[in-house]
């Protein structure tokens, strides 16, 4: 299903916000700039899947980052209701296991949009945060064993930290899709992501789509600042 996927611009903003109020904001905001919207936890618990089949309907594809983490029966049920909705993208978390991925694609095969990717390692996380729940597997190891788990599994793609990208990139197959969040336009602050990167250096690394919020959601001009984005994006690779 990959093979025919269409990245768009290449960039997915975050609605990093609490209400549907605020997100139409920023949306309006933003103007045309942008095709591809996340909804994140936050914004998903304040709203519901409503939220989801609004932007839908305003011609918004949509990311919808839950890190979906249960047993296999659960996480299949979750999938097929997202498919439902009309979103492309679902997240599942990697560390649930290859029975849980599995069901999670199977889920998402009651559509022929929805696309299933396994987040490998938060990108807050860095190696003392791995040693201090017991993964003794250095942060690329643990990313690539769980990348490849994905594949196994029949995922669509995986969500990493842009700083894993290249060696992702050389390990997993072309139709593989890479998604980056932890993007950092040049001069903008980490906030508590710990392992980023340039939209530049992550598309040349080899992201497919990059994943920005707070930077464009602060900017003075969010269409201005998701505009530099996409033309940096464009001119890297």
């Amino acid at each position: 299903m990959t093979d025919s996927f269409n990245p768009g611009n290449r960039l997915i903003v975050a609605l990093d916000v609490a209400t549907r109020r605020r997100a139409d904001d920023l949306i309006n905001r933003l103007g045309d700039a942008v095709s591809w919207l996340k909804i994140g936890l936050e914004l998903f618990v304040a709203e519901g899947p409503s939220i989801v089949r609004h932007y839908i309907q305003q011609n918004y594809r949509i990311m919808l980052d839950l890190k979906l983490h249960d047993i296999p029966a659960t996480v299949e049920q979750a999938s097929r209701r997202v498919a439902n909705l009309g979103a492309e993208l679902l997240t599942v978390h990697a560390g649930g296991g290859r029975a849980m991925l599995e069901a999670a694609v199977r889920g998402a095969e009651s559509t022929s949009q929805l696309r299933i990717l396994a987040v490998t390692a938060l990108t807050s996380l860095d190696q003392s945060d791995l040693a201090e729940v017991g993964i003794a597997a250095t942060m690329d190891d643990l990313v690539l064993g769980r990348a490849r788990l994905a594949v196994t599994a029949g995922c669509h793609g995986v969500v990493a930290s842009p700083r894993e990208a290249t060696r992702l990139r050389a390990a997993i197959p072309d139709r593989f899709l890479l998604v980056t969040p932890g993007v950092r336009p040049r001069g903008s602050h980490a906030d508590d992501q710990k392992r980023v990167m340039t939209p530049e250096q992550a598309r040349a690394a080899g992201a497919d789509l990059i994943v920005c919020g707070r930077p464009i959601r602060d900017a003075t001009d969010p269409a201005a600042s998701a505009r530099a984005i996409i033309a940096e994006l464009a001119a890297s690779k």
